[in-house]
């Protein structure tokens, strides 16, 4: 399998996951998202076929994302010193990540989302601290079990807000 950036005009028409919204994303948004400089898009293929989907955008977490100030500090507090209080920290946001239905349930979701973590550690370009992602409910416990946590209280939204810490993730990587 070969995980490869999408070029501006590649349109993915075999690829279906199951979910509407990301299989309508997939073959018919994506690139235009990407020419608008909006987000790139991956994909992890075998042979012919396209067995996952994703892409990625900058991102932070910030104060706003916090329910008060109280929370954002005692946040910052926990993963950074004194001197390294700033008001955001650099993020990178997994936009869409679908994984085509014969391939579900394969491992195949994990394997990116280690390729991911470890391409911003080893080809990280900007400085990014975290990965953010606002995963759908049924998701969550994925996210969760691969090391993710929630930003926020989720107050009953579609979505839930959470995010993963490259700097952990680097003690065990290097």
């Amino acid at each position: 399998m070969v995980i490869r950036r999408l070029n501006e005009t590649e349109i993915i028409n075999s690829f279906i996951c199951g979910d509407s919204d990301l299989d309508d994303f997939v073959k018919n948004e994506a690139s235009s998202y990407q020419k608008a400089l909006l987000s790139v898009n991956y994909i992890m293929e075998r042979k012919e076929e396209t067995v996952a989907f994703f892409s990625l955008s900058n991102d932070k977490i910030s104060v706003n994302e916090f329910d008060d100030k109280t929370s954002f500090n005692r946040f910052r507090s926990r993963k950074f010193v004194n001197r390294k209080r700033i008001k955001s920290y650099p993020a990178v946001k997994i936009g869409r990540f679908a994984i085509n239905l014969p391939s579900q349930g394969k491992g195949i979701g994990t394997t990116l989302l280690d390729f991911i973590k470890a391409y911003f550690l080893i080809d990280n370009k900007s400085g990014c601290r975290f990965i953010t992602v606002d995963a759908y409910k049924s998701a969550i416990p994925f996210y969760e079990k691969n090391g993710f946590v929630p930003l926020q209280d989720n107050d009953g939204n579609i979505t839930q807000l959470m995010y993963f810490d490259l700097a952990d993730y680097r003690k065990s990587f290097f």
